[in-house]
């Protein structure tokens, strides 16, 4: 007889095994990694990448881009935009599930978030470019998103500058709003108007799922890749990445 091979469902039932053995908490530091802090402490050479996690469990693997370089590392990747390959103008289930590609743009998924932020306390950084070279980020204390139920609503603690001015803060105890979800305090749906998806008030500092544009571009009004304290209205960064972390890491 051959030398037997684990299936994939083998495989989760042993992590699972080992689960109850062993105790939730050690399993998941030891194997099973929940954000990238977690893998980056365990294993402090990787590089920057895409890597597995387990935010809610080992039967819910996820595919997410770990940043261990930026300040120390251990960040998980939750947005990205970086060259337009990926449309962002998506209903609420996109946005629910997430979408895009882990080595490039992509939304991780408002689920996702929610299990990466239920378990710690968060902050929150958000690192930008311009078309001139120019590279900032604004930083914030403390991120969390409520379940679904309570309309994916948005938590942000206090704002630190990295040059690029606090466009989040006016986007703290929002809902999550799409075109086909509208919840935001306009009278109108703000993701219609500015062609995106985000914690929308009425309507936007920052807009950084809008449409991918090349910088300073007013043929419609203000439906870019925005983020008003650092390029005013109508201009369309670069890149964006929004990553978060636990408060305790380095």
């Amino acid at each position: 007889m051959g030398k037997e091979m684990f299936a994939p469902r083998d495989t989760i039932m042993v992590l699972l095994v080992m689960t109850l053995l062993f105790g939730a908490s050690r399993c998941s530091s030891l194997l099973l990694p929940v954000d990238c802090s977690d893998l980056h402490d365990h294993y402090p050479s990787k590089p920057s990448g895409v890597y597995t996690i387990f935010p809610g469990g080992p039967i819910s693997p996820i595919q997410v881009y770990c940043d261990m370089e930026t300040d120390g590392g251990g960040w998980t990747v939750f947005q990205r935009r970086m060259d337009g390959s990926v449309n962002f103008y998506r209903p609420w289930d996109h946005y629910k599930k997430g979408f895009g590609n882990k080595d490039g743009e992509y939304w991780l998924g408002l689920d996702n978030i929610v299990l990466l932020t239920m378990r710690n306390k968060n902050e929150l950084r958000v690192d930008m470019e311009d078309w001139e070279g120019g590279k900032v980020y604004a930083q914030y204390t403390s991120f969390s998103v409520d379940a679904e139920s309570l309309g994916y609503k948005l938590h942000l603690g206090s704002f630190i500058d990295g040059g690029a001015g606090d466009s989040m803060s006016f986007h703290g105890g929002m809902k999550f709003s799409t075109f086909d979800k509208d919840q935001d305090t306009s009278g109108g749906n703000c993701a219609k108007l500015y062609l995106g998806a985000f914690w929308y008030n009425a309507c936007y500092e920052a807009n950084p799922n809008g449409v991918y544009r090349w910088g300073a571009d007013g043929t419609l009004f203000a439906v870019g890749v925005e983020w008003h304290k650092f390029k005013a209205t109508n201009y369309s960064l670069k890149t964006i990445s929004m990553k978060i972390r636990p408060v305790t890491s380095v």
